[in-house]
């Protein structure tokens, strides 16, 4: 079998990346939110849901709940569980990749905007509905955020059934990378480590396409030795090159002005055994302040838990900024952090899913592209559509750990 590399990396090349913030205008400097107080966004009486492409297949049936008066919370969990139930969806739930120990770990966290609940749970296993499971810590404990073992006990006092997540098609990705690139993993100092350098030999040679290829090539012959059918070698090389983050954000807000907000994921492919991101942190994968908006995040965890994210979001618009403005903000606090140092923050993505109360939305994103692809957001006001994020800087981020482009170097 064999495959162009033209959809697969268009634009890998891009580290050589246009910076985009002369586009932009906001209302910041330095990734300081303004101070302009004004009152809370008025209730407009819209239904409003946003979230990540890949919510596209349920958002329509959440959508005719929340018009029909269910709760804002259900309706984002429906959006949420519907990829969580997916064994093909390898970011989410069953079939998510795993760790780097071939073990999948869930996470999530909600936010209930009417009654100012939160429920979190993280490093969960064999449990597949995460985002019910974070609810019900919500609804049944006095606690926010149940992790590992314990919140795998309270899911078994509380009837959820236990289940093998890994599936053969995700564990056989896993044997793939970890036959071939096992070697680039999360261990060391990260990138905002003073001390650490992006190492030599990950700026694209002149011939980068053809050693990409060759790359291609390479991996195409071991997931066929590995059993992997023909058809999902694409898909397998993909992830292997380019782990995903893995995640699903949803925001909904009804016509009586009632908000909540609900992020669910496998996690980082390969990441260490018990690695956090930014899922389950309330006010940063996730946070609902019923009288302002609803805002949540897919990407770099670790660079967004350092800027709170989501609550940076929410707190910008309770100053005065649009959704836009307040989620570029955000982006730009993780730019100014790296001090603008675009040698490492080709490494990083972010992608925020904003919702104001009065109905206004947005997406933003820290890159253009990924996956040679333009960022999209699903939104739904009646009508579902797909949406183009706006981005702070043009191009696309590579794939952490950093990877030397000499495709024969194991």
């Amino acid at each position: 079998m064999s495959f162009s590399r033209r959809n697969f990396l268009t634009t890998t090349a891009l580290g050589s990346l246009a910076l985009g913030l002369d586009a932009q205008t906001t209302r910041t400097t330095d990734g300081r939110a303004a101070q302009q107080r004004t009152e809370a966004p008025r209730v407009t009486g819209k239904t409003v849901i946003v979230t990540r492409v890949t919510g596209d297949q349920t958002v329509d049936r959440a959508y005719e709940l929340l018009v029909n008066g269910g709760d804002t919370l259900d309706a984002a969990i429906m959006v949420g569980k519907g990829r969580e139930d997916d064994p093909n969806d390898d970011t989410v739930g069953l079939g998510g990749l795993p760790n780097e120990d071939g073990v999948v770990e869930l996470d999530s966290c909600c936010m209930h905007g009417p009654t100012r609940r939160a429920g979190s749970v993280g490093g969960v296993r064999n449990i597949k509905n995460v985002s019910l499971l974070a609810k019900a810590v919500m609804e049944h404990t006095g606690h926010v955020m149940l992790v590992a073992e314990g919140a795998q006990r309270f899911a078994k006092a509380m009837g959820f059934p236990e289940e093998n997540l890994l599936t053969e098609k995700a564990h056989k990705i896993w044997l793939l990378w970890k036959e071939n690139m096992s070697n680039q993993d999360w261990w060391g100092p990260g990138l905002a480590d003073p001390s650490y350098k992006v190492p030599a030999g990950t700026e694209p040679p002149p011939n980068m396409s053809e050693l990409w290829q060759q790359k291609i090539d390479q991996l195409n012959a071991r997931a066929a030795a590995l059993g992997i059918a023909p058809e999902d070698r694409e898909h397998a090389i993909r992830r292997v090159l380019r782990p995903p983050a893995g995640t699903i954000h949803v925001s909904t807000l009804n016509a009586k002005g009632e908000m909540s907000g609900m992020t669910t994921t496998s996690g980082l492919a390969w990441k260490l055994a018990g690695r956090l991101g930014d899922s389950p942190i309330i006010g940063a994968g996730c946070y609902t302040d019923q009288d302002i908006g609803s805002a949540g995040a897919t990407g770099s965890g670790e660079e967004n838990i350092k800027v709170a994210g989501a609550h940076t979001i929410v707190e910008n618009m309770r100053h005065g900024m649009s959704p836009r403005e307040a989620g570029l903000d955000a982006l730009k606090r993780i730019a100014h952090a790296y001090e603008s140092n675009r040698a490492k923050l080709r490494f990083i993505d972010m992608v925020y899913y904003i919702l104001r109360r009065d109905g206004e939305y947005a997406g933003v994103s820290l890159w253009s592209h990924d996956g040679g692809h333009p960022h999209r957001f699903v939104v739904h006001d009646g009508k579902s559509r797909v949406e183009e994020t706006v981005a702070l800087f043009q191009g696309e981020a590579l794939p952490y750990p950093p990877q030397p482009y000499d495709p024969f170097k194991q």
